[in-house]
């Protein structure tokens, strides 16, 4: 990520800029296919190739110190390390030839797929200990797998929740949530944002991070978790239709629609913050600021349960194998390294994220156990995968297929539509007819 809040708030902290990438991604997913790409194992030994992408300030000193000091403690390995704008990352990876691409690569979890379909990734389950592979949580685990092999593990997650203003929510006479055993319905959700209405000034008691933007990776990210929560899926068994405009998600993005008039339009980005409302709808990314803004007032709630449970977006950024690197076990041995105690809790004290791996995530100020993120945790405790949306899991892994980009322009496009007053029925049966149009065109974008 790059190094201001705007940023944290426009791409879910730690890997959701994909907007213009995924666009980029579109173009080139219909045409490689054609099969699972392997990296040669070498040595062991010699110079390996990383790439990552040039995110905040603290983020880079944390992954450039990580890199010294793997150098610095054994001589059969050298890393020579490239940062790439954050904007430019994913766009430079999906317009260079697998052959030169690096030994060890960054990407952005979404894009996991499409890079496999296109050859340039390559699985790591050769290369990565088991003790490494062991200690990722499931939802990072899940994140990086595609048909029985991992291509991919994090040093850290996301995850979505509401903050509430405590002082505004009790003088409102508001009951809110402690935590997953009792989220509040929609309905409910939807009363309290009409019991806070005549406290407020203007009506306005809601962010929904409006100033984001919706028809982009926020939109999706964000906004998900209401079509999971209400039942539905973007993506099932390769088709939207069916899955994405149900009568049970028409009637949530109805809900959603409503909650317009309840929405300050956050142009400064400090509704919340400035106590203008009471209720703010985003990600972990925005804690450090809540809380130094709130202090002791600021809750930590679910996000609505719409029938099938609260739901929650989950990934982020990940680590993977080039599948031209001819020096698998060496970019197997930096992984393991990368992803130890000491390097996670590094990386995740300089941007705040949730911990991807267990022993790391046990330990975090934040997000153990009586930790003021638990709530966080215990989502990502809960992950669903991508397909097997329960109404006991939490945490959901965005569609892991190559035409993701395709699944996530549509639909944020037509949530983007309907919180602009258009029909949920027609918007959702419109976006689920281009992907399913586009799946099919592009053979279902199956790994054979």
């Amino acid at each position: 990520m790059s190094s201001t809040s705007r940023r944290h708030r426009r791409t879910a902290c730690t890997g959701l800029a994909l907007t213009l990438p995924l666009a980029a991604l579109a173009g080139c997913g219909g045409g490689s296919g054609g099969g699972d790409a392997s990296a040669a194992a070498g040595s062991g030994k010699g110079t390996i190739s990383v790439w990552a992408h040039q995110g905040q300030a603290s983020e880079d000193g944390a992954l450039q110190q990580a890199v010294k000091s793997f150098n610095s403690s054994q001589s059969k390995i050298k890393v020579e390390l490239k940062l790439i704008p954050g904007n430019d990352y994913t766009k430079t990876i999906t317009a260079t030839d697998a052959s030169k691409l690096p030994d060890v690569m960054e990407f952005d979890g979404p894009t996991m797929a499409n890079f496999v379909y296109n050859k340039k990734l390559a699985p790591i389950d050769s290369y990565v200990s088991a003790k490494t592979m062991d200690n990722a949580t499931p939802a990072g685990k899940a994140q990086g797998e595609l048909d029985g092999k991992h291509y991919g593990l994090g040093m850290y997650d996301s995850g979505l929740g509401v903050y509430g203003n405590k002082k505004l929510l009790d003088a409102a006479g508001v009951k809110y949530p402690t935590g997953l055993s009792d989220d509040w319905t929609a309905t409910q959700f939807t009363a309290a944002l009409k019991a806070l209405k005549p406290k407020d000034s203007d009506g306005k008691v809601l962010d929904l991070q409006e100033n984001s933007g919706y028809a982009n990776e926020w939109g999706t990210y964000g906004f998900a978790p209401i079509v999971w929560s209400a039942g539905g899926s973007l993506l099932e068994n390769g088709k939207a239709a069916g899955a994405l405009d149900t009568p049970a998600v028409v009637s949530a993005m109805k809900t959603f629609q409503s909650w317009k008039s309840y929405t300050d339009p956050n142009t400064d980005g400090n509704a919340f913050a400035k106590s203008r409302v009471a209720l703010s709808w985003v990600g972990h990314w925005m804690y450090p600021a809540y809380s130094k803004a709130l202090g002791d007032d600021l809750v930590v709630l679910p996000l609505p349960d719409f029938g099938n449970g609260p739901k929650t977006g989950q990934g982020s950024w990940a680590w993977g194998i080039g599948a031209g690197s001819k020096n698998g076990k060496a970019a197997g041995a930096f992984l393991d390294y990368l992803l130890d105690d000491t390097n996670v809790t590094a990386m995740t004290t300089a941007n705040g994220a949730p911990p991807a791996t267990r022993s790391a995530l046990a330990k975090s100020p934040l997000y153990k156990q009586g930790g003021p993120l638990q709530l966080f945790a215990d989502q990502l405790a809960k992950p669903c995968g991508d397909s097997d949306i329960t109404k006991s899991c939490v945490a959901v892994t965005r569609p892991i297929t190559a035409g993701y980009p395709t699944v996530t322009a549509k639909f944020s496009d037509a949530l983007n539509s309907v919180y602009g007053g258009a029909d949920p029925k027609n918007a959702l049966a419109k976006a689920s007819r281009a992907i399913d149009q586009d799946f099919s065109d592009n053979a279902g974008y199956k790994i054979p």
